[in-house]
Protein backbone atom coordinates (compact mmCIF):
# COMPACT_ATOMS: atom_id res chain seq x y z
CA UNK A 1 0.00 0.00 0.00
CA UNK A 2 1.15 3.67 -0.32
CA UNK A 3 3.29 5.30 2.21
CA UNK A 4 4.32 8.97 1.17
CA UNK A 5 3.13 10.96 3.86
CA UNK A 6 3.54 11.74 7.63
CA UNK A 7 1.72 9.03 9.69
CA UNK A 8 -0.95 10.13 11.68
CA UNK A 9 -0.23 7.86 15.18
CA UNK A 10 -3.79 8.15 15.84
CA UNK A 11 -5.90 4.41 16.87
CA UNK A 12 -9.28 3.37 14.94
CA UNK A 13 -12.09 3.22 17.12
CA UNK A 14 -11.91 0.35 19.64
CA UNK A 15 -13.99 -2.56 19.17
CA UNK A 16 -14.08 -1.67 14.75
CA UNK A 17 -11.88 -4.24 13.51
CA UNK A 18 -14.22 -6.96 15.22
CA UNK A 19 -17.38 -6.23 13.03
CA UNK A 20 -14.78 -8.26 10.23
CA UNK A 21 -14.44 -11.63 10.48
CA UNK A 22 -10.60 -11.59 10.40
CA UNK A 23 -9.97 -13.26 13.79
CA UNK A 24 -8.65 -11.41 16.95
CA UNK A 25 -6.88 -8.11 15.85
CA UNK A 26 -3.46 -8.17 16.97
CA UNK A 27 -2.94 -3.84 16.25
CA UNK A 28 -3.34 -1.81 14.05
CA UNK A 29 -0.30 0.39 12.68
CA UNK A 30 -0.84 3.75 11.10
CA UNK A 31 0.74 4.52 7.50
CA UNK A 32 1.54 7.67 5.83
CA UNK A 33 -1.36 9.11 3.97
CA UNK A 34 -2.63 12.38 2.35
CA UNK A 35 -3.78 15.27 4.44
CA UNK A 36 -6.78 15.19 6.15
CA UNK A 37 -6.71 11.10 5.54
CA UNK A 38 -5.62 8.22 8.22
CA UNK A 39 -5.06 4.59 7.28
CA UNK A 40 -3.75 1.02 9.40
CA UNK A 41 -2.04 -2.03 8.73
CA UNK A 42 -3.53 -4.23 10.42
CA UNK A 43 -2.78 -7.68 11.69
CA UNK A 44 -5.31 -9.87 12.91
CA UNK A 45 -5.87 -14.10 12.85
CA UNK A 46 -6.71 -14.35 9.33
CA UNK A 47 -4.05 -12.39 8.09
CA UNK A 48 -2.65 -8.32 7.19
CA UNK A 49 -5.34 -5.87 5.83
CA UNK A 50 -5.45 -2.01 5.07
CA UNK A 51 -8.03 -0.09 6.98
CA UNK A 52 -9.13 3.23 5.40
CA UNK A 53 -10.63 6.06 6.78
CA UNK A 54 -13.17 8.57 5.61
CA UNK A 55 -13.46 11.51 7.72
CA UNK A 56 -16.91 12.54 5.68
CA UNK A 57 -17.62 9.97 3.36
CA UNK A 58 -19.70 10.45 0.38
CA UNK A 59 -21.75 7.39 0.77
CA UNK A 60 -23.25 6.95 -2.90
CA UNK A 61 -19.61 7.19 -4.56
CA UNK A 62 -18.06 5.07 -1.55
CA UNK A 63 -20.51 2.16 -2.33
CA UNK A 64 -20.80 2.77 -6.18
CA UNK A 65 -16.81 2.81 -6.03
CA UNK A 66 -16.87 -0.90 -4.46
CA UNK A 67 -19.65 -2.15 -6.12
CA UNK A 68 -17.15 -1.82 -9.44
CA UNK A 69 -14.22 -2.51 -7.81
CA UNK A 70 -15.86 -5.82 -6.75
CA UNK A 71 -17.46 -6.57 -10.25
CA UNK A 72 -13.44 -6.28 -11.44
CA UNK A 73 -11.94 -8.42 -9.06
CA UNK A 74 -14.65 -10.77 -9.69
CA UNK A 75 -13.80 -10.72 -13.61
CA UNK A 76 -9.99 -11.50 -12.66
CA UNK A 77 -8.90 -8.50 -12.53
CA UNK A 78 -5.90 -7.18 -10.30
CA UNK A 79 -8.26 -4.84 -8.07
CA UNK A 80 -8.94 -4.98 -4.47
CA UNK A 81 -12.39 -5.35 -3.68
CA UNK A 82 -13.20 -4.30 0.10
CA UNK A 83 -14.06 -6.69 2.79
CA UNK A 84 -17.73 -6.58 3.88
CA UNK A 85 -18.60 -7.23 7.93
CA UNK A 86 -20.43 -9.67 8.79
CA UNK A 87 -23.92 -7.76 8.47
CA UNK A 88 -22.96 -7.35 4.61
CA UNK A 89 -22.03 -3.65 4.64
CA UNK A 90 -18.19 -2.72 3.02
CA UNK A 91 -18.59 0.66 4.52
CA UNK A 92 -18.71 1.11 8.26
CA UNK A 93 -19.68 3.86 10.41
CA UNK A 94 -18.53 4.76 13.72
CA UNK A 95 -18.20 8.06 15.08
CA UNK A 96 -19.68 9.79 12.19
CA UNK A 97 -16.81 8.80 10.56
CA UNK A 98 -16.58 5.74 8.04
CA UNK A 99 -13.99 3.29 7.33
CA UNK A 100 -13.72 0.31 5.10
CA UNK A 101 -11.13 -2.86 5.13
CA UNK A 102 -9.16 -4.38 2.09
CA UNK A 103 -6.63 -7.07 2.11
CA UNK A 104 -2.83 -6.32 1.98
CA UNK A 105 -1.52 -6.17 -0.87
CA UNK A 106 2.44 -6.66 -1.17
CA UNK A 107 4.44 -5.85 -4.55
CA UNK A 108 6.17 -2.79 -4.94
CA UNK A 109 6.34 0.04 -7.28
CA UNK A 110 7.66 0.99 -10.53
CA UNK A 111 8.41 3.39 -12.86
CA UNK A 112 6.86 3.64 -16.38
CA UNK A 113 10.87 4.30 -17.24
CA UNK A 114 11.94 1.15 -15.47
CA UNK A 115 9.84 -1.45 -17.51
CA UNK A 116 10.02 -3.23 -21.09
CA UNK A 117 8.70 -2.83 -24.19
CA UNK A 118 7.04 -6.08 -23.42
CA UNK A 119 6.11 -4.59 -19.95
CA UNK A 120 4.55 -1.12 -22.16
CA UNK A 121 2.54 -3.51 -23.76
CA UNK A 122 1.21 -5.86 -21.14
CA UNK A 123 0.23 -2.80 -18.88
CA UNK A 124 -1.56 -1.12 -21.44
CA UNK A 125 -3.23 -4.53 -22.55
CA UNK A 126 -4.17 -4.05 -18.98
CA UNK A 127 -5.65 -0.93 -18.69
CA UNK A 128 -7.77 -1.86 -22.01
CA UNK A 129 -8.83 -4.55 -19.99
CA UNK A 130 -9.98 -2.46 -17.40
CA UNK A 131 -12.09 -0.42 -19.45
CA UNK A 132 -13.74 -2.78 -20.97
CA UNK A 133 -14.60 -4.37 -17.39
CA UNK A 134 -16.01 -0.72 -16.44
CA UNK A 135 -17.87 -0.95 -19.67
CA UNK A 136 -19.23 -4.13 -18.53
CA UNK A 137 -20.06 -3.49 -14.75
CA UNK A 138 -21.80 -0.11 -15.52
CA UNK A 139 -24.21 1.70 -16.71
CA UNK A 140 -24.02 3.17 -19.97
CA UNK A 141 -22.41 6.62 -20.64
CA UNK A 142 -23.73 9.74 -23.06
CA UNK A 143 -21.41 9.66 -25.56
CA UNK A 144 -21.09 12.78 -26.60
CA UNK A 145 -19.34 15.04 -23.20
CA UNK A 146 -18.88 18.91 -22.95
CA UNK A 147 -15.56 19.19 -21.38
CA UNK A 148 -14.62 22.76 -21.03
CA UNK A 149 -11.43 23.53 -22.59
CA UNK A 150 -9.24 25.70 -20.57
CA UNK A 151 -8.62 29.18 -22.20
CA UNK A 152 -5.09 30.34 -23.58
CA UNK A 153 -5.63 33.88 -22.39
CA UNK A 154 -6.75 33.04 -19.32
CA UNK A 155 -3.63 30.94 -18.64
CA UNK A 156 -1.58 33.79 -19.54
CA UNK A 157 -2.96 36.09 -17.59
CA UNK A 158 -2.12 33.62 -14.89
CA UNK A 159 1.16 34.02 -16.02
CA UNK A 160 1.62 37.56 -15.68
CA UNK A 161 0.33 37.68 -12.45
CA UNK A 162 3.02 35.41 -11.50
CA UNK A 163 5.82 37.58 -13.48
CA UNK A 164 4.74 40.04 -11.27
CA UNK A 165 5.45 38.77 -7.94
CA UNK A 166 8.81 37.79 -8.97
CA UNK A 167 12.11 40.14 -8.28
CA UNK A 168 13.18 41.68 -11.21
CA UNK A 169 17.16 41.67 -9.72
CA UNK A 170 17.30 38.80 -7.37
CA UNK A 171 18.95 35.42 -7.24
CA UNK A 172 20.12 33.37 -9.95
CA UNK A 173 16.86 31.00 -9.16
CA UNK A 174 14.59 34.11 -9.53
CA UNK A 175 15.55 34.88 -13.16
CA UNK A 176 15.68 31.12 -14.13
CA UNK A 177 11.78 31.78 -12.95
CA UNK A 178 11.41 34.78 -15.27
CA UNK A 179 12.74 33.10 -18.15
CA UNK A 180 10.50 29.94 -17.46
CA UNK A 181 7.28 31.43 -17.07
CA UNK A 182 8.24 34.42 -19.95
CA UNK A 183 8.77 30.86 -22.10
CA UNK A 184 5.36 29.44 -20.75
CA UNK A 185 3.55 33.07 -22.20
CA UNK A 186 5.31 32.95 -25.62
CA UNK A 187 4.17 29.17 -26.29
CA UNK A 188 0.68 30.31 -24.97
CA UNK A 189 0.62 32.92 -27.73
CA UNK A 190 2.23 31.11 -30.07
CA UNK A 191 0.12 27.75 -30.36
CA UNK A 192 -3.49 30.25 -29.07
CA UNK A 193 -4.82 29.05 -32.13
CA UNK A 194 -4.80 25.35 -31.54
CA UNK A 195 -7.07 25.05 -28.66
CA UNK A 196 -9.26 21.65 -29.04
CA UNK A 197 -13.19 21.73 -29.09
CA UNK A 198 -15.10 21.42 -25.71
CA UNK A 199 -17.42 18.65 -27.57
CA UNK A 200 -15.80 14.98 -27.25
CA UNK A 201 -17.10 12.50 -29.52
CA UNK A 202 -14.98 9.93 -29.02
CA UNK A 203 -15.88 6.96 -26.87
CA UNK A 204 -17.23 7.46 -23.40
CA UNK A 205 -17.07 5.19 -20.52
CA UNK A 206 -16.16 4.93 -17.05
CA UNK A 207 -12.14 5.55 -16.31
CA UNK A 208 -10.38 4.76 -13.39
CA UNK A 209 -9.18 8.04 -13.05
CA UNK A 210 -5.68 8.32 -12.29
CA UNK A 211 -3.94 5.22 -13.67
CA UNK A 212 -0.26 5.88 -13.00
CA UNK A 213 2.69 4.57 -11.61
CA UNK A 214 1.63 5.42 -8.02
CA UNK A 215 -1.52 3.25 -8.23
CA UNK A 216 0.14 0.00 -9.45
CA UNK A 217 2.23 -2.37 -7.39
CA UNK A 218 4.24 -5.24 -8.81
CA UNK A 219 5.17 -8.89 -8.08
CA UNK A 220 8.23 -10.85 -8.66
CA UNK A 221 7.68 -11.62 -12.03
CA UNK A 222 7.36 -8.02 -13.48
CA UNK A 223 3.25 -8.49 -13.60
CA UNK A 224 0.94 -5.75 -11.95
CA UNK A 225 -0.30 -7.70 -9.24
CA UNK A 226 -2.90 -4.91 -7.70
CA UNK A 227 -4.17 -1.21 -9.37
CA UNK A 228 -4.92 1.19 -6.74
CA UNK A 229 -6.61 4.36 -6.67
CA UNK A 230 -10.38 3.99 -7.40
CA UNK A 231 -11.13 6.91 -5.52
CA UNK A 232 -10.90 8.88 -9.11
CA UNK A 233 -13.17 6.96 -10.40
CA UNK A 234 -14.75 8.51 -12.98
CA UNK A 235 -16.59 9.21 -16.62
CA UNK A 236 -15.09 10.12 -19.70
CA UNK A 237 -12.83 9.95 -23.27
CA UNK A 238 -11.79 6.71 -22.93
CA UNK A 239 -8.95 7.73 -24.93
CA UNK A 240 -8.36 10.63 -22.63
CA UNK A 241 -7.66 8.23 -19.83
CA UNK A 242 -4.95 5.71 -22.27
CA UNK A 243 -2.76 9.60 -23.17
CA UNK A 244 -2.74 11.03 -19.69
CA UNK A 245 -1.66 7.56 -18.62
CA UNK A 246 0.78 7.16 -21.30
CA UNK A 247 2.34 10.85 -20.33
CA UNK A 248 2.47 10.52 -16.55
CA UNK A 249 3.87 6.80 -17.11
CA UNK A 250 6.44 7.29 -19.79
CA UNK A 251 7.72 11.27 -19.06
CA UNK A 252 11.62 12.19 -18.48
CA UNK A 253 12.27 14.83 -15.86
CA UNK A 254 14.71 16.51 -18.03
CA UNK A 255 14.42 17.73 -21.18
CA UNK A 256 13.86 14.35 -23.23
CA UNK A 257 10.00 14.73 -23.06
CA UNK A 258 8.30 11.45 -23.46
CA UNK A 259 9.69 8.23 -24.64
CA UNK A 260 7.80 7.45 -27.41
CA UNK A 261 8.81 3.81 -27.90
CA UNK A 262 7.53 3.50 -24.70
CA UNK A 263 4.60 4.84 -25.83
CA UNK A 264 3.91 2.88 -28.22
CA UNK A 265 3.82 -0.59 -26.78
CA UNK A 266 1.47 0.76 -24.24
CA UNK A 267 -1.14 2.20 -26.78
CA UNK A 268 -0.72 -1.15 -28.91
CA UNK A 269 -1.34 -3.31 -25.71
CA UNK A 270 -4.54 -0.80 -24.94
CA UNK A 271 -5.36 -1.37 -28.72
CA UNK A 272 -5.11 -4.93 -28.43
CA UNK A 273 -8.09 -5.22 -25.48
CA UNK A 274 -9.63 -2.27 -26.35
CA UNK A 275 -9.61 -0.62 -29.80
CA UNK A 276 -10.58 2.68 -30.54
CA UNK A 277 -9.15 4.74 -33.50
CA UNK A 278 -5.89 6.92 -34.43
CA UNK A 279 -8.42 9.92 -34.75
CA UNK A 280 -9.79 9.29 -31.06
CA UNK A 281 -5.83 8.83 -29.92
CA UNK A 282 -4.60 11.83 -31.94
CA UNK A 283 -7.45 14.03 -30.45
CA UNK A 284 -7.06 13.00 -26.60
CA UNK A 285 -3.12 13.77 -27.72
CA UNK A 286 -4.05 17.10 -28.53
CA UNK A 287 -6.55 17.79 -25.27
CA UNK A 288 -3.72 16.72 -22.98
CA UNK A 289 -0.49 18.52 -24.47
CA UNK A 290 -3.06 22.00 -24.81
CA UNK A 291 -4.73 21.15 -20.96
CA UNK A 292 -0.56 21.06 -19.93
CA UNK A 293 0.38 24.62 -21.77
CA UNK A 294 -2.69 25.72 -20.06
CA UNK A 295 -2.26 24.26 -16.88
CA UNK A 296 0.08 26.78 -14.60
CA UNK A 297 -0.15 24.89 -11.27
CA UNK A 298 3.24 23.26 -11.86
CA UNK A 299 5.03 26.31 -12.29
CA UNK A 300 3.61 27.86 -9.33
CA UNK A 301 4.76 24.64 -7.66
CA UNK A 302 7.95 24.25 -9.33
CA UNK A 303 8.98 28.43 -9.07
CA UNK A 304 6.72 29.77 -6.56
CA UNK A 305 6.69 27.11 -3.98
CA UNK A 306 3.16 26.75 -3.51
CA UNK A 307 1.09 23.65 -3.20
CA UNK A 308 -0.37 21.91 -5.92
CA UNK A 309 1.32 20.48 -9.34
CA UNK A 310 -2.11 20.07 -10.83
CA UNK A 311 -1.24 15.90 -11.34
CA UNK A 312 0.30 16.35 -14.33
CA UNK A 313 4.16 15.80 -13.92
CA UNK A 314 7.07 18.20 -14.80
CA UNK A 315 6.34 21.66 -16.29
CA UNK A 316 9.44 21.12 -18.70
CA UNK A 317 7.53 18.75 -20.76
CA UNK A 318 5.43 21.17 -22.19
CA UNK A 319 7.94 23.30 -23.58
CA UNK A 320 9.18 19.19 -25.31
CA UNK A 321 5.80 18.27 -26.19
CA UNK A 322 5.40 21.85 -27.71
CA UNK A 323 8.31 21.35 -30.13
CA UNK A 324 7.69 17.91 -30.96
CA UNK A 325 3.21 18.46 -31.23
CA UNK A 326 3.18 16.67 -35.17
CA UNK A 327 5.83 13.64 -33.93
CA UNK A 328 3.82 13.53 -30.80
CA UNK A 329 0.64 13.06 -32.16
CA UNK A 330 2.12 10.41 -34.96
CA UNK A 331 3.44 8.30 -32.28
CA UNK A 332 0.58 7.59 -30.36
CA UNK A 333 -1.34 6.70 -33.46
CA UNK A 334 0.85 4.96 -35.00
CA UNK A 335 -0.30 1.36 -33.35
CA UNK A 336 -3.31 2.13 -35.07
CA UNK A 337 -1.58 2.64 -38.77
CA UNK A 338 -1.42 0.07 -41.07
CA UNK A 339 2.44 -1.18 -41.55
CA UNK A 340 3.19 0.27 -37.79
CA UNK A 341 5.99 -1.90 -36.93
CA UNK A 342 6.67 -3.39 -33.57
CA UNK A 343 9.04 -1.82 -31.00
CA UNK A 344 11.92 -3.74 -30.10
CA UNK A 345 11.30 -5.81 -26.80
CA UNK A 346 15.26 -5.03 -26.07
CA UNK A 347 14.28 -4.14 -22.08
CA UNK A 348 16.78 -1.00 -22.06
CA UNK A 349 16.19 1.75 -20.14
CA UNK A 350 14.79 4.73 -22.05
CA UNK A 351 18.43 7.24 -23.05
Amino acid sequence: MPTTETADTGEPPPRLLRRWDIGAPDGASPLAAGPGRRCWRVEAAAGTFFLREYAEPDRRRVLFQHTVTAALDEAGLPVLAPLPVRAGRTLVASGGRGYVLYPWVGGRGRGGLELTFAQCEALGGLLGRLHAALDEATAPVQQSMLVPTPRAADAAAAVDGMLADVPGDGTDFDALTGRRLRERRDLLAEFAGHQPPDIEVSTVGHLHGSFHAGHLRYGGSGNVTAVLGWDGLTAGPVAGEVVRSAARLFACDDERGLDLDRVQSFVRGHRSAYPLDAGQIQSAVHREWWERLCDVAPLRHRYLGEDGTGGRGPASLVAWWSAQLDRTLDAFAAPYTAGYADAPDDGHAFG
